[in-house]
């Protein structure tokens, strides 16, 4: 182990720490560590903590309420245990391994493990298919795969020669059980360096084909000291995120975030949301931050709160950015301040609120420490100074630590995105006087309407206020006098109907709440098409409305699922 490289992480980690509640201080003072030629974050700082270590590290709670606990230790000693069976059975530095585990004690240990031996993760979500998996052995170049038992009937039609690897048994496949059988010596450093390959993701495009995403052994490893600062995390806390593997927000939240602070990670098992229980297990665990995407804080909202936040400190909310409505609403419940901020797989968390942030409605917050992030004018190029709009980017002259390698395997999607001395993130966004920013929208979902910018966003952000808007998605749709008209696709809230007497409440209400050219013209009540990780996939409803208006699909008709009413259908809106 290299105790240099340990120290300058812990005095990074331990300055952060320093000045929670004072995120002025952290922004101008904190520096990204040196961590010296040789690097590997599960031996150089994991086992340095954990060795020896009683504290809690790990909770797996499942839906009917049991639970299982490890200790920090007990995670060391079992990585180490699935880091030596996988090398008996021919991983080496330098392979890439599929892990497709669930939320269970497995996946820690494997990913710990694999990292011991200085290979490549390759977090995949136990969602996919067969066609998605040979993509990924192939692009990827997997030499060895983990699955569930469950899931080996998945690899019979994806050829290839690989080590098959199962958590139970399954015929043709190695038990990883094996491993815990063995009596493994601590492990080894494998001489891995910061800019040694760590990770590689695949994560959704607008292409047929998921972008390859590579991170070393210090871009998300070291990288995550940002969102440890955001999410305000403290050693000995207990930390709960809402997602599912093979997804980078897991590993964001679910790994290195809380144990670079040398907290609990707790995970909740479900098969369908379920809102009080998710609150009952807050409550037992004596959760001190929480963190969800804006789809669970809806759900949350529209529970019953009454319960009191336990032990709650910091409430987070990531994924997409939060309405206000949201916010409020959790902020009168709870006197809790939901915080929102920002980030990608490619990066670690970019902008946010941290703690003792002023909080401005709809703001995402401030580029976080360590994070050179900028607004660059989308006709110009130029970095837009003072308040402004502009692509958010990443400044690649400050050599931003927290950032990927590149696409692998897709050089000119690679010049594009770092184009012009700078990483495009592709997200539209607008900075206050205070240099707050603010959440616009994609720089392909923002579009015109009789010569006016539309942020779906903003009408979103009115729709959510109204009680019978659970989500709400805004897209553009052809109208041949206006070119686009916004529409708003509504997931209702329970206890409302698609009827008309609802769509009129809600027109009347964004027509109250929007400027005129802002103006809500469409409503269709729709289940809301999203990917995996639970985002709105709103270049499928852009698509929709695309191929209504070639079929000049009537107002007022039903479509595929529901059915569109027009402000035109109102005459009573004009009223007044």
């Amino acid at each position: 182990m290299s105790s240099d490289a340990t120290a300058a992480f812990r005095e990074a980690r331990d300055l952060l720490l320093s000045l929670q509640g004072d995120p002025d201080r952290a922004r101008a003072e904190f520096r990204y560590p040196d961590v010296g030629p040789v690097w590997n974050w599960a031996v150089d700082w994991f086992d340095a903590v954990a060795r020896d270590n009683d504290g809690t590290a790990l909770i797996v709670v499942e839906e009917d309420g049991t639970h299982e606990s490890l200790s920090f230790d007990e995670i060391a000693r079992r990585s180490d245990q699935v880091a030596s069976f996988l090398a008996a059975q021919g991983v080496s530095r330098g392979d890439s391994v599929i892990v497709m585990l669930g939320n269970q004690v497995e996946l820690w240990d494997t990913m710990l493990g694999i990292m011991k031996l200085g290979a490549v993760i390759m977090p995949t979500t136990t969602a996919v298919g067969p066609a998605d998996l040979r993509d990924r052995i192939d692009r990827g170049g997997a030499r060895a795969v983990v699955v569930n038992a469950s899931d080996t009937g998945k690899f019979e039609t994806v050829a290839g020669d690989y080590l098959k690897v199962s958590v139970g048994e399954a015929e043709g496949w190695t038990d990883l059980g094996a491993a815990y059988g063995l009596d493994a010596e601590p492990a080894t450093h494998p001489g891995t360096g910061p800019g040694d390959r760590l990770l590689l993701y695949f994560t959704s495009g607008t292409t047929s084909r998921p972008k390859l995403v590579e991170h070393t052994q210090a871009s998300y490893p070291v990288g995550h000291l940002s969102t440890m600062a955001w999410l305000g995390i403290r050693p000995g806390d207990v930390h709960l995120n809402i997602s599912s593997p093979g997804w980078a927000k897991h590993a964001w939240s679910c790994f290195f975030a809380p144990w670079i602070a040398e907290a609990t990670i707790l995970v909740y098992n479900y098969t369908r949301f379920d809102a009080p229980s998710l609150l009952q297990v807050l409550r037992e665990h004596q959760v001190t931050t929480f963190c969800a995407p804006p789809t669970v804080w809806r759900m949350l909202i529209n529970a019953d709160l009454a319960g009191g936040p336990g032990a709650l400190r910091e409430v987070i909310g990531a994924g997409e950015p939060l309405n206000p409505e949201v916010i409020s609403q959790v902020q009168q419940a709870w006197g809790l301040t939901l915080r929102d901020g920002y980030g990608q797989t490619e990066t670690t968390a970019q902008v946010g609120n941290m703690p003792g942030d002023p909080i401005k409605l709809g703001s995402m917050g401030k580029p976080l420490p360590g994070m050179p992030s900028v607004l660059v004018d989308l006709e110009t190029g130029q970095v837009v100074e003072g308040p402004g709009e502009g692509e958010l980017c990443l400044d690649l002259s400050a050599s931003p630590l927290a950032l990927m390698t590149g696409y692998q395997g897709d050089d000119a999607r690679n010049a594009e995105a770092m184009a012009g001395g700078f990483y495009h993130t592709g997200d539209v966004a607008t900075r206050d006087e205070d240099g707050f920013i603010t959440y616009v929208g994609r720089t392909d979902d923002v579009f015109k309407a009789s010569d006016y910018k539309i942020s779906p966003f903003e009408l979103e952000s009115v729709l959510i206020e109204h009680p019978a808007v659970a989500e709400a998605a805004v897209v553009p749709a052809p109208d041949e006098v206006r070119l686009a008209v916004p529409k708003a696709y509504v997931a209702l809230a329970p206890g409302w109907e698609a009827t008309r007497e609802t769509a009129f409440s809600i027109l009347k209400h964004a027509r109250e709440g929007l400027a005129p050219w802002q103006r809500v013209r469409r409503l269709e009540f729709y289940e809301l098409p999203k990917t995996i990780s639970g985002k709105i996939r709103r270049v499928e409803l852009r698509a929709r409305e695309e191929m209504l208006a070639s079929e000049e699909v009537m107002p007022g008709t039903v479509g595929m699922v529901g059915q569109e009413f027009r402000d035109s259908d109102f005459p009573e809106l004009r009223q007044g």
